[in-house]
């Protein structure tokens, strides 16, 4: 019983994929965790509890009611940090419970303790009892994630100065809160805390932010969170960041001072790979902790180890993650899998949310490609209006030579959501002519596809196919 057809370290969702995959196969699988309970970063400190967050501050903050009963609307008047955390536990004990049932159901063994290699096909793992076991497998995948970057320059005490694990675990909900990194974990909780009316400052070091995502898109989101109330600190290095005691404060290389009374710092991640003790297979890992793989088959240098998931870099997704996963363990166990397709959606789950799929308006220009653009506005939809969406848009990117949809961006309302429209024409190679031939559900936001499929289609030129050729007849003599 020591030995394994696939042994996984980490039960994030790469590895959560790939087990119950491998056990769909009927393959002996082992999934190990150094947590006493299953499910990963993603499951406690990551997506499900930001993303349970970010609803919870949404339904009892009113949000979405003010444009109808104004700024002081408020569902529950005061909103504290027990509010938040419970709904946080509630759906993380379900979470764990649905993943326990995946398991057995697939006939996935798990391990809970620290692993690590002590040999080419062995691993050693600590228990918490204090047991050590030492297991084989043909094959392995790291899925072990990541971890927070913690600066010797922050001075964090878990309390008023934290990083964004620790942030979840917050007594009170401040009333001031500093924000350092402007990636989308801080972009997040920066602008869901906005919407608690918590005086935030989101401070990022370098002139722009999010820079995967289109200008424009950015250009409107920026000026939403700003009206929102968040002051957006850009090309702001930090010099020193002070623990005062009853409030934080930073100073900047420019010379200005903030101060709050709370610091969130959110700037960047690095692998967990450090206890792994990967030199005795002859892996390396780079600057940041993170494995390079084989993009296809996520293998890495040492043909029977694989990985996926965070621990292997861009683009860090939960969705990827799961997709890597699967691919992972069907090519460990030689089984032929359908190829992933080519684009796939990011979702930022910001207040608004942001959603892209495909190529930016700036990626078309460097490589050269003649396009149009369609835009639409959620206002202009009738059930924008209906739920009181002031702001939000939809643009679509158009190839003039094909009509072909090379990419969408939406931010707004339901962005992660109705991005997949968009993502299946991509993927199925349709053009702008399905939106302006098709028929959508009216009211909804998703009507907004339609609008901006026939502001370009109206300004793009007319194929032959569609031209109407006018026939006169001879008169008789």
């Amino acid at each position: 019983m020591n030995h394994y057809d696939l042994i996984i370290i980490g039960s994030g969702p790469a590895g959560r994929a790939a087990a119950i995959q491998a056990g769909k196969l009927k393959r002996k699988v082992l999934v190990v965790d150094r947590r006493d309970r299953l499910g990963g970063v993603s499951v406690h400190t990551g997506t499900i509890p930001s993303k349970t967050l970010r609803e919870t501050v949404l339904n009892l903050s009113g949000w979405r009611e003010r444009s109808f009963y104004g700024r002081a609307y408020r569902v529950k008047d005061e909103i504290r940090a027990e509010d938040l955390k419970a709904r946080l536990h509630m759906t993380l004990d379900y979470e764990v419970d649905v993943l326990e049932h995946q398991f057995n159901r697939n006939h996935v063994d798990t391990l809970h303790g620290l692993a690590k290699f002590v040999g080419k096909n062995e691993i050693e793992i600590a228990t918490e009892a204090g047991e050590t076991i030492c297991l084989t497998a043909d094959k392995f995948l790291l899925a072990t994630g990541t971890r927070t970057y913690r600066p010797d320059y922050v001075p964090f005490n878990g309390t008023t100065i934290v990083d964004s694990d620790e942030f979840l675990e917050l007594a009170v909900i401040p009333r001031s809160m500093i924000v350092v990194g402007a990636g989308v974990i801080g972009v997040e909780y920066a602008t869901m805390f906005s919407a608690l009316d918590v005086r935030i400052t989101l401070i990022e070091p370098r002139d722009s932010f999010l820079d995967f995502i289109d200008r424009t898109l950015i250009q409107e989101f920026t000026h939403h969170i700003r009206e929102n109330g968040v002051d957006l600190r850009l090309g702001s290095a930090i010099e020193v960041i002070e623990d005062a005691g009853g409030h934080v404060e930073v100073t900047l290389e420019n010379g200005r001072h903030v101060r709050a009374e709370c610091l969130l710092f959110a700037a960047g991640r690095m692998g967990s790979t450090n206890s792994l003790n990967l030199q005795a297979v002859g892996l390396e890992t780079d600057h940041r902790n993170r494995l390079n793989v084989d993009r296809k088959t996520y293998q890495t240098e040492v043909p029977h180890i694989y990985a996926a998931g965070d621990v292997i870099g861009h683009p860090s997704l939960a969705s990827t993650s799961l997709q890597q996963g699967r691919v992972a363990a069907c090519h460990a166990l030689d089984t032929p899998s359908l190829a992933e397709s080519p684009w796939f959606p990011y979702g930022i789950y910001s207040v608004p949310e942001i959603s892209t799929c495909g190529m930016s308006e700036e990626e078309l220009q460097e490589r050269g490609i003649p396009y149009e653009v369609g835009i639409a506005r959620f206002r202009e939809t009738s059930r924008g209006l209906i739920m009181g969406v002031e702001h939000g848009m939809l643009k679509m990117l158009l190839s003039l030579k094909t009509r072909r949809v090379l990419g969408v961006q939406i931010v707004g309302e339901g962005a992660t959501e109705l991005i997949h429209i968009g993502q299946a024409v991509m993927n199925l190679k349709g053009t702008v002519d399905y939106f302006v031939q098709n028929t959508f559900n009216y009211p909804t936001l998703a009507e907004a596809y339609k609008i901006a499929g026939l502001d370009a289609f109206n300004r793009m030129p007319i194929p032959d196919e569609f031209k109407v050729t006018k026939k006169t007849k001879a008169k008789k003599a």
